[in-house]
């Protein structure tokens, strides 16, 4: 079997959430079949300077259902090499305009397209109100979801909540429920003994992006100055928070580190205060993996089947953070939570979810 995996962007140094769920499909598929046996064509490429042209066909573009990057000549050129491959995987729901163009034109072979999230949420919560072609962007996200449930062979979502909103926009259930998993890279003979601080530090970690910003605006503002602690924020792109957002002059914010292990290892708590967005939180799962105490609200927690008051705590309102946090001030337990790291490795490890991509590959 030979699969020609379509993804978004061929990545710098960092890669983001969907970068990193984007890597872990390719690995296992890679696991399955062989790396020999796959095509990665790039939609963008990141080492390549884009032009002032670019943007102005892409914007064209987005009215007729092409998500930024794609045009009917990329899109003619992967129907074109697709007849070379068993299995074209469409990395991302955003391409469903790639699916209706397999299948229109004869392709014979499985299509599988994989939803990152149900995109119009998604994009709704990214994009301000009053920017400029929002309604065209939701029209060409929600369109290109739609292709993907009507010609796809087989279709993948997150979580159980993302079906069911699959479900009630285009009528059809996604086939498969594979979870955000990584590739453990937090493989230690002994892990750190040291117990939280009398004044925990709280570790929030995510990329510039409005339910981030939005989120931790709300944490300084509604939990910040009722407790102890001292706060780190680190994530790519977040050099520009402070230019639009209300963060006070002590926190420190980190913006585009290439090594996340130090600033995970040194924290006592992990705080997600995520309110909007849809799929899963990929920095809920690093948590995981690096044993972390975690407070985090219900969207940060989506997806993920853990006992909450053992991983840390869910919080939705600023009174609910402040008395989990006035716990660990008052009672400090582990800084590496067993817990945390156990359920990890039983569920949101590659492995742990392999046996789901060889089921929607083989089994058809």
């Amino acid at each position: 079997m030979n699969i020609l995996f379509v993804r978004y962007k061929k990545s710098q140094k960092i890669f983001e959430g969907g970068e990193q769920v984007s890597q872990k499909n390719f690995n296992l598929l890679s696991k399955i079949v062989g790396s020999d046996n796959i095509t990665t064509y790039y939609v963008h490429d990141e080492n390549v300077k884009k032009r002032f042209i670019d943007y102005l066909k892409g914007a064209y573009y987005f009215t007729k259902n092409y998500f930024f990057g794609l045009t009917p000549r990329r899109v003619a050129q992967i129907v074109n090499m697709a007849r070379e491959y068993d299995v074209v995987f469409i990395d991302r729901s955003v391409f469903g305009i790639i699916s209706k163009s397999l299948k229109e034109n004869g392709y014979n072979g499985k299509v599988i397209c994989f939803f990152h999230n149900v995109e119009v949420p998604y994009f709704d919560a990214k994009i301000g109100n009053h920017k400029p072609g929002k309604k065209i962007i939701l029209n060409c996200v929600d369109n290109n979801d739609a292709f993907c449930c009507k010609y796809a062979d087989k279709t993948i979502a997150l979580n159980s909540r993302d079906d069911a909103e699959i479900y009630r926009r285009y009528h059809r259930h996604v086939d498969e429920l594979i979870p955000v998993a990584l590739k453990d890279s937090y493989q230690r003979s002994s892990y750190s003994q040291e117990f939280t601080r009398k004044q925990p530090l709280c570790l929030f970690l995510g990329a510039y992006f409005p339910p981030n910003n939005e989120g931790i605006e709300w944490f300084m503002q509604h939990v910040y100055p009722h407790v102890n602690i001292s706060v780190k924020i680190v994530g790519k792109g977040m050099n520009k928070l402070r230019e639009h957002y209300n963060i006070p002059d002590n926190i420190e914010v980190i913006s585009d580190v290439p090594d996340l292990k130090p600033y995970f290892e040194e924290a006592d708590l992990m705080i997600l205060p995520i309110f909007k967005g849809s799929g899963m939180k990929v920095k809920t799962c690093e948590s995981l993996m690096y044993g972390k105490n975690i407070l985090a609200t219900d969207e940060a927690f989506m997806g993920y089947d853990i006992d909450y008051d053992m991983v840390g705590g869910k919080c939705n309102t600023g009174e609910e953070f402040i008395a989990k946090i006035k716990e660990f001030e008052s009672n400090p337990r582990p800084r590496f939570n067993t817990y945390s790291r156990q359920i990890f490795l039983e569920k949101y490890t590659e492995e742990a979810v392999e046996n789901k991509f060889r089921k929607i590959l083989i089994d058809y």
